[in-house]
């Protein structure tokens, strides 16, 4: 059973490990130790070198035991953390949360996430529980916009389901589907001249902008889809017609075909402001990471619940506006849930857990590896 004083000793022990996104060295030698100590082997592989952070991604690949019809899991977490994340002092309250001194983030986004996946690797082992392969893929850069599971090989992935221990909210919920991410670069090329003295012959580039925003649908388009322009950046004196502005945004949705239609609809919105003006502009988008969706009838997602039911949590599936690790392992053919695990306040000083979530989550991650190796 879960050691409850040894998992929530090995989750303050590694909060209080630096892994800034960017640099993640620290956290990662402490992760391949942690592996080494379990028996298990961490691979490490060359993303670094794309990605310019401080570690690759790691894979350890544990060979099944026991049985060999079970399907092949994978467990993900990230090892990097938000800003401001060094010299975390956590401590745990009367109340069961788990805090920062409030200086700082804590860190539970993911190294519960983490705590929770070491110890059920002991469960696993100390009961000589029997499981399919299963793969843990330990991501860097998940903070800085995905970039170590985007930066992954696929030729390290050989599973048939995946799981995500990476999500806010209360323990049982499944994030079932979320959403692509399009990131758009807007250029507005006006013309300059003298504000006071000819202004008729400049054309203002904050003037076009101003007006091809307005007539671009954006926020909310429907239950799921979304835009939004995230920076206006232009400008200079006062005395000089600006000639040139740029916008950055970007465009979600859970379908992909919707997204695509978002971004044409933004580049007409632009590209006829700008001729009805005289300017001219430049539009870009690009696809950060996929979409996925999933429904009850999904195996994965029958297996997840019937994980969670079995160690006495309620099963609730919900569809995520943001976008996680879980999107690109869904993009390379790995189809994967992103779970709960009972965070709030996230990427804040505010950040807190209970203590007997992250219990919780660690008998999920056993009751998920039991499940998957029964009979069906």
């Amino acid at each position: 059973m879960v050691e409850r004083d040894r998992l929530i000793s090995e989750f303050m022990e590694l909060v209080q490990v630096d892994s800034e996104t960017g640099n993640e060295r620290n956290i990662a030698d402490v992760l391949i130790g942690k592996f080494k100590a379990l028996g298990l082997t961490a691979v490490e592989d060359d993303s670094q070198q794309r990605t310019g952070h401080g570690a690759g991604n790691l894979i350890v690949t544990w060979a099944a035991e026991k049985t060999e019809n079970a399907p092949k899991l994978l467990f993900t977490c990230h090892m990097d953390t938000v800003v401001p994340g060094l010299g975390i002092k956590p401590a745990l309250g009367e109340d069961g949360w788990i805090t920062s001194d409030g200086t700082t983030i804590l860190g539970a986004d993911d190294k519960a996430g983490l705590a929770a996946l070491f110890e059920g690797i002991r469960v696993v082992q100390e009961q000589n529980l029997p499981h399919g392969q299963i793969q843990f893929v330990i991501t860097a850069g998940e903070e800085s916009g995905l970039l170590g599971s985007r930066s992954l090989d696929p030729k390290y992935l050989d599973a048939d389901f995946g799981f995500a221990l990476d999500s806010n909210g209360e323990l049982g919920a499944i994030a079932v589907a979320a959403p692509t991410q399009a990131k758009i670069t807007m250029q507005i090329f006006g013309k300059s001249a003298h504000a006071g003295v000819n202004p008729e012959d400049g054309i203002s580039a904050i003037q076009v902008a101003g007006k091809a925003i307005s007539a671009m649908k954006l926020g909310r388009i429907d239950n799921e889809t979304t835009a939004n322009i995230g920076k206006f950046a232009g400008g200079g004196p006062t005395n000089i017609v600006c000639d040139h502005v740029q916008l950055d945004a970007e465009a979600r949705s859970i379908v992909q075909e919707k997204v695509e239609r978002q971004i044409d609809s933004m580049r007409e919105a632009l590209e006829t402001t700008v001729r009805e003006y005289g300017a001219t502009c430049e539009f870009r988008s690009e696809i950060i990471y996929p979409a996925f969706s999933f429904n009850g009838e999904d195996p994965i997602v029958q297996l997840a619940e019937r994980a969670i039911a079995s160690v006495g949590l309620t099963p609730r599936t919900f569809h995520s506006g943001g976008g996680s690790d879980a999107n690109v392992f869904n993009g390379l053919n790995v189809p994967t849930l992103n779970l709960a695990i009972g965070y709030e306040n996230i990427h804040t000083t505010k950040e807190r857990v209970k203590a007997d979530d992250i219990v919780r989550a660690a008998e999920l991650v056993v009751a998920i590896v039991r499940e998957s190796a029964k009979p069906q």
